[in-house]
């Protein structure tokens, strides 16, 4: 069964990793949603992407670990989106953990390059486990080191390992991290079926981002991918 995941909740209809974007992810009955989470100033597990509010907000400088909460909850995000946004502020992880049903699988990335947050594997755990969610998450990361961090605080919690660029043979760089590891996120434009084929004869999971375009799509579970990180609704929502 190839299993989609809505990237950033459905990011072309709301703004990005926000209730609003969830709401909307889970309006198209979607399997899975993937976001990303970083620690506000006061440790707190905000969800959004970016390093610094640019894209959302471009008269708020500085980072996002530059902010406490309560300062964060009185940004607008959503303007930048649309007027009809207006006001919208981003979310935190546990307003997304009480919002997402059980049976959604949630991919929650940490986003923790090119800023280190330190502590986020175990203020991570601490909220999945005030949600009594572990039974229905992966964790995935281009930092692998918080990968191992967080799978010693927490073995039974599958992980995904996330690749940008091409590496030679990565399903042997992933058997020698000695990690028990769920799950290859590799960057799409560079998949092929010889490589789907290579990751799943290793054991893993194989599920590239972000595939927007139908055809790339097809291409892919043609390929015997095991699903995809998408914006669009078409590949992510189910009828």
């Amino acid at each position: 069964m190839v299993f989609n995941f809505a990237h950033r909740g459905s990011l072309t209809e709301a703004p990005e990793n926000t209730v609003s974007a969830m709401k909307k992810a889970l309006a198209h009955n979607t399997k899975g949603i993937e976001l990303d989470v970083q620690l506000t100033k006061d440790k707190q597990l905000v969800v959004v992407h970016d390093h610094h509010f640019k894209r959302l907000n471009e008269n708020i400088p500085g980072k996002i670990n530059e902010y406490t909460l309560a300062e964060i909850k009185k940004i607008d995000v959503g303007s930048s989106f649309s007027y009809e946004f207006a006001g919208e502020s981003l979310a935190t992880l546990d307003e997304i953990l009480e919002l997402v049903p059980r049976d959604v699988l949630l991919n929650i990335e940490i986003k923790n390059i090119p800023l280190l947050h330190e502590g986020i594997e175990e203020i991570l755990l601490k909220c999945v486990d005030n949600h009594d969610r572990r039974d229905n998450i992966i964790v995935s990361s281009f930092d692998h080191i918080a990968l191992q961090t967080f799978q010693g605080l927490a073995p039974d919690i599958p992980i995904g390992l996330l690749f940008y660029y091409r590496f030679i043979r990565p399903w042997d760089y992933a058997k020698m991290t000695g990690l028990d590891i769920y799950s290859l996120h590799p960057n799409g434009v560079y998949m092929t079926e010889e490589l789907i084929e290579s990751i799943h004869d290793a054991g893993y999971k194989v599920f590239p981002y972000t595939i927007n375009k139908e055809e790339d799509y097809e291409k892919l579970v043609a390929g015997g991918v095991d699903g995809v990180f998408s914006n669009n609704p078409n590949i992510f929502g189910t009828k």
